[in-house]
């Protein structure tokens, strides 16, 4: 069989498919079958200009090409490594159908990438992201990448590129998902991996803005399934605040934070704290033998987690391995440096605070291993002990909260978390 064969030719003539088009009412489009091209080249037009905001000179060939090109400035960098970061907005994006708000869940794709890669010690260069919909709306789109763009400019990234699909039938149409992947940059001596962690560095806490992108499987049934609230509420809690607006407000993005930080000293590792809360994110960066001990009364919580943990009758321990607790990125630096990198923070306008300290374990390498050296939080927090509030540019600064976490001496002590 030649290739025209293989491709059709003379279908009308082939005996054997005579008769196959008998019943069609009419010629079917590709827009029958719920894909509109034409939305989607509008929506491409809006979202440009978005994304042409955040080029810098090392955008070669951006949004519209089969693949885009950036060329990175290596001035000073004797062996670039390549660090990347793929991840997405998760479940939050269900409040913002709720909400149908749509121009700030890009920010949290983009921050949960980003922050991911600053972790290495790496400079996010570009960013590009996927959106999957069962309906393309352009207007939504150019919302969704209006989010990106904001994003990318806190990051200090490009935004180069990416992809929107119409799946009909794959997803509702008023629903989307969306994920991306990010690219950085740093000198092969310069990787922050945790290698050179040792017991009595100090752990400096920077402050979230409220949930950032994690936990909301659980927040979502808390609030909507079990206490039968909608976004719209407004507890007393949130002073003025509703739900919704808590639950969507942006992730911050650390870019210039860790740039301040890596100005006064090599951190020994960096921590985003994302799924698994602490519990699963600090054992990433711990040597075999090292844990951590954490001081849980040194900063306060944005007032959304209160309201979670009261009505969902919630364990302190459980709410640390599925939020961040107001504490969105750590650093472990020597105990030496940590006064000079908290002052140049503060200089920035970033409120910092020493959570906590690297200590000594049974030596076990697997994570499980390093939580068992953390106690069960025991005390109750206060409603009256919580005074942090939702702003733009300082989100989760330092504050107090009664919450107690000591690491245990002894293996095998009564007071061992069991998992």
């Amino acid at each position: 069989m030649d290739i025209m064969q293989l491709l059709g030719a003379g279908f009308g003539a082939n005996p054997q498919n005579q008769g196959m088009n008998q019943g069609a009412n009419k010629e079917l489009t590709y827009k029958d079958a719920g894909v509109d091209t034409e939305e989607g080249e509008r929506a491409v037009k809006l979202l440009k200009e978005h994304a042409k905001k955040t080029f810098d000179s090392g955008v070669l060939a951006g949004i519209g090409g089969f693949g885009s090109l950036y060329m990175p400035d290596l001035t000073g960098i004797k062996e670039p490594v390549l660090v990347s970061g793929a991840d997405g907005v998760g479940t939050k994006l269900m409040v913002a159908f709720m909400m149908n708000k749509h121009d700030t869940v890009g920010q949290d794709c983009v921050a949960m990438c980003a922050n991911d890669v600053l972790c290495q010690g790496a400079k996010p260069l570009f960013f590009l992201d996927y959106i999957a919909t069962g309906k393309v709306r352009a207007e939504k789109i150019a919302d969704i990448v209006k989010g990106l763009s904001d994003g990318c400019l806190l990051a200090g990234c490009a935004l180069v590129g990416g992809e929107t699909a119409e799946l009909p039938g794959l997803y509702k149409e008023n629903e989307y998902d969306l994920a991306g992947f990010c690219v950085g940059i740093v000198d092969k001596n310069k990787i922050i991996d945790g290698r050179d962690v040792k017991e009595g560095d100090v752990i400096i806490g920077l402050g979230s803005s409220g949930l950032h992108s994690n936990g909301y499987s659980l927040a979502r049934k808390v609030l909507f399934e079990t206490a039968k609230l909608s976004p719209e509420d407004k507890p007393e809690i949130l002073r003025g605040m509703s739900i919704g607006e808590a639950l969507l407000w942006p992730t911050r993005i650390y870019t210039t934070q860790i740039q301040t930080i890596l100005a006064k000293t090599q951190p020994k590792a960096l921590i985003h704290i994302t799924g698994g809360g602490f519990f699963e994110n600090i054992p990433r960066v711990m040597p075999q033998g090292l844990g951590a001990r954490i001081d849980t009364e040194v900063w306060a919580r944005p007032k959304i987690f209160n309201l979670i943990q009261k009505l969902g009758n919630i364990s302190e321990r459980e709410m640390f391995k599925a939020f961040n607790m107001g504490i969105g990125m750590m650093a472990v630096v020597d105990k030496d440096a940590a006064e000079a990198v908290m002052e140049a923070l503060a200089e920035r306008g970033e409120p910092s605070v020493v959570i906590g300290e690297v200590v000594g374990t049974l030596g076990g390498s697997e994570p499980e291993e390093k939580i068992d050296y953390w106690s069960e939080l025991e005390s109750e927090t206060e409603d009256e002990s919580l005074d942090d509030e939702f702003e733009d540019e300082t989100e989760g600064e330092a504050i107090d909260d009664e919450l107690e976490s000591e690491a245990e001496d002894e293996p095998g002590s009564d007071d061992d978390p069991e998992e």
